[in-house]
């Protein structure tokens, strides 16, 4: 028995060894998490990604966002890295079905702020050090207030920001609009309780951010704004564990209109109150490593 009781005590010991010498489990392939969020707190910036005040005579609200998509997404070195030299980890598909090279919505995807929109190997990121981040949006819906005959209503807006967009068709909130053509940067669709109305901005109406425009200028009629990190991304290519990457975009007042009677309102009964601006109002990019 005393045999047997050492035998037993020897492999007890030798069990415990085993199971403290176990390694720390590791993430053999960790991942780039990208994540969009909306925040209307956040400065409120001009094309030159300078902080802007409301123009004189215009009013703006901060929309209730729904769903955002977007359509590209680069990061870059510095503030001299042009478009497309940087790392690109995103291009949506487009098509020529409607005739010129377009973003193709159908295959859009929508998330809701706050979700994760991407996620990739993160040795699909190249090693280094990025300062900046591009994201090009291509659509936004969301709820504003309007006024008619001074009472108070909710409208949801759908609204097209891609430098060009292909819609078969789109719902805007419970209607859906047909469309089955090409759509420059500012087609818009808002749905109320009573009816449903579709419109198309001037171009260049749209504000995009970018504050390295002199040095890394955007194309005209895209929406590919720009936000220095909040601090370098330094990617050593020897990581083990998930990197999230959260693109946090300004909504500071981005639904703006001519405010005719200055009472900070958007009348829609009141002649000359037209919406003249749905862009977004910066990126603030923030990374967790």
């Amino acid at each position: 028995m005393k045999k047997l009781f050492l035998v037993l005590s020897i492999l007890a010991i030798i069990t415990s060894c085993k199971k403290e010498e176990t390694p720390t489990s590791v993430n053999p392939s960790p991942k780039l998490i990208i994540k969009i969020e909306v925040d209307s707190t956040l400065a409120r910036l001009g094309n030159n990604g300078l902080p802007v005040a409301m123009p004189t005579g215009h009013a703006g609200q901060n929309p209730l966002f729904s769903k955002i998509a977007a359509h590209y997404l680069e990061f870059s070195q510095n503030a001299y890295t042009m478009i497309g030299a940087g790392d690109v980890l995103y291009h949506a598909e487009e098509t020529t079905q409607g005739g010129a090279t377009a973003i193709d919505f159908s295959k859009s995807k929508l998330i809701t702020p706050g979700q994760t929109f991407l996620e990739l190997p993160l040795s699909d990121l190249s090693a280094g050090t990025y300062d900046y981040a591009r994201m090009s949006l291509s659509y936004q819906n969301y709820d504003v207030q309007f006024y008619f005959a001074g009472m108070a209503f909710t409208g949801r807006v759908a609204s097209f920001v891609g430098y060009n967009t292909y819609v078969g068709s789109f719902k805007i909130k419970d209607s859906t609009v047909n469309v089955n053509a090409n759509k420059l940067q500012g087609y818009w669709g808002v749905e109320t309780m009573y009816n449903v109305t579709t419109g198309q901005s001037p171009a260049g109406a749209t504000t995009v951010p970018n504050p390295i425009f002199n040095t890394s200028p955007i194309p005209a009629g895209s929406c590919l704004v720009t936000g220095q990190f909040n601090s370098p991304l330094t990617i050593t290519g020897s990581e083990t564990s998930d990197i999230t990457v959260t693109m946090k975009l300004s909504i500071n007042k981005s639904f703006e209109w001519i405010d005719i009677n200055g009472n900070g309102k958007w009348d829609v009964d009141v002649a000359g109150e037209a919406v003249v601006d749905m862009g977004l109002r910066g990126l603030f990019p923030t990374h967790n490593h």
